[in-house]
C-alpha cells in the first residue's frame, strides 16, 4: 500500500512548492535581454504560421514529393546554413512586429501583444534550417511547434491561437472547422512595395467576417431577392464569420493607440473590401460591425466590381477572401492572398455550380 501523508505535513509540502516556483518565476523575470520576450498567450494575439507561408519551399516541396521523407529531411540538413527565401507570410510577420514594437514604447510592461508561433508538421532535424533562417531575418519567434509529419491542428487550441495560415487547404479547412480562424495562403505574382510602418489587414465580408447566410440568397435565389431580403433585415446583425474574431483582436490592440491619442498614427489599418452594392445591401453590414462593437478604418463597397485594381491602392500586407477567383485576381496584381474555405462560395466558381462527380456503382 502506498503510504498515506498527514494532512498538515502535505499542506507544508504544497506550500513550499509553491514558494519555491513563485521564487524561480522572479528569477526568472528579473534576468535581463536584449530579446523581447513572447508575451504569455492568454494575453497576446496568437498568429500561427506553416514554415510553408512563411519561407518559400517550394524546392524543398518537391524534393519531398519526389524523392520522400527522408531525402528532404537529408537535404534541409545539408542546408541549414543557408537561409530559407521569404514566403507568402513573410511581410505580414515583418508588420506584426512592427506593431509590437510601437506597443512596447508605449506599454513597455503591457503582454497585450501579437505573438508569432510557427506550426509546421516537419520533422524536429529540419528545425536548425529554421531557426537559422528565423535568425537571419531578425524575426522575434520564439514558440515552435513542430509534429514529425503529424498534422498541428490538434495544438491549435493549446497554443490559444487566434489566426492560422497554412499552405495546405485541408488542414486550415480542419481549423476552421474547430472554430479557429484560418486561410490559405498564396504568393503575389508580382512584387509591390508595402508599408513598414503600418500592417494593414483587407477583408472581404460574407462568409469572412460574417456567415454565408446572405451569400446562399444571392447563390440560390438571386440579386432582387437578396437586395429585398438585406433590406428586410437590416436591423438584425449578421451572424458572425471565421475571421470575426482575428478583426476583433485588431481592434482591441488598435484601442490601445487610440487610448493614447494615436488614432491617427496608429500602426494597424483594417479594411472592408465587399462585392456588396453600398445602397442596396451595405446598411446592414455596417449595422452589423457597430452591434459588434467593432470599428472597420476604411469600407470599400464595389457592386460586383473586380476587387484587384482597389487592393492594388490598399497594398494590404494580407487580404482574405472567400471565393477563389478574388484571391487569383488580387495576386496577379501583386497582393498577398489568403483563401477562407468556408461556406456555399466554395461550391462556386465565377457563380457557377461546380457540377461534383457522380459516384461510381
Amino acid at each position: 500500500m502506498s503510504e498515506i501523508k498527514p494532512e498538515g505535513r502535505a499542506a507544508v509540502a504544497d506550500s513550499s512548492e509553491e514558494q519555491d516556483w513563485a521564487a524561480a518565476k522572479a528569477f526568472f523575470d528579473s534576468l535581463k535581454t536584449k530579446v523581447p520576450r513572447p508575451p504569455k498567450p492568454q494575453f497576446a494575439v496568437t498568429i500561427a504560421v506553416s514554415s510553408r507561408t512563411l519561407f518559400n519551399m517550394v524546392a524543398e516541396r518537391k524534393i519531398y514529393e519526389e524523392e520522400g521523407v527522408e531525402k528532404y529531411v537529408a537535404f534541409q540538413v545539408e542546408h541549414e546554413d543557408e537561409p530559407l527565401s521569404p514566403g507568402p507570410a513573410f511581410p505580414f510577420v515583418k508588420a506584426l512586429m512592427n506593431v509590437n514594437s510601437r506597443l512596447r514604447q508605449l506599454y513597455p510592461d503591457s503582454e497585450e501583444l501579437f505573438d508569432i508561433v510557427l506550426m509546421t508538421n516537419n520533422h524536429a532535424q529540419v528545425g536548425v534550417r529554421l531557426i537559422n533562417s528565423i535568425n537571419h531575418y531578425g524575426l522575434t519567434i520564439e514558440r515552435f511547434c513542430m509534429t514529425g509529419g503529424q498534422s498541428p491542428i490538434g495544438y491549435l487550441k493549446a497554443y490559444m491561437t487566434n489566426l492560422y495560415l497554412s499552405k495546405d487547404s485541408e488542414k486550415v479547412t480542419d481549423a476552421i472547422e474547430e472554430e479557429i480562424a484560418a486561410a490559405t495562403m498564396f504568393m503575389r505574382q508580382s512584387e509591390t512595395e508595402l508599408s513598414d510602418t503600418q500592417l494593414r489587414v483587407a477583408f472581404d465580408g460574407d462568409a469572412v467576417l460574417f456567415s454565408d447566410e446572405s451569400e446562399i440568397i444571392v447563390k440560390q435565389h438571386g440579386l432582387d431577392t437578396f437586395f429585398e431580403h438585406e433590406k428586410k433585415f437590416e436591423n438584425k446583425p449578421l451572424a458572425q464569420g471565421p475571421l470575426k474574431c482575428f478583426l476583433e483582436a485588431l481592434g482591441k490592440l488598435q484601442r490601445k493607440f487610440y487610448a493614447k491619442n494615436e488614432r491617427m498614427n496608429c500602426p494597424i489599418r483594417t479594411f472592408l473590401v465587399t462585392a456588396r452594392s453600398a445602397a442596396s445591401s451595405g446598411a446592414r453590414v455596417l449595422k452589423t460591425l457597430r452591434s459588434w462593437g467593432l470599428e472597420i478604418d476604411e469600407a470599400l463597397f464595389l457592386a460586383g466590381a473586380p476587387k484587384g485594381p482597389l487592393l492594388q491602392k490598399i497594398k494590404p500586407h494580407i487580404f482574405f477572401d472567400d471565393q477563389m477567383f478574388h484571391i487569383e485576381g488580387a495576386k496577379e496584381l501583386g497582393t498577398i492572398s489568403a483563401h477562407v474555405p468556408y461556406g456555399i462560395g466554395q461550391k462556386y466558381n465565377r457563380g457557377k455550380l461546380i457540377e461534383e462527380p457522380a459516384e461510381k456503382k
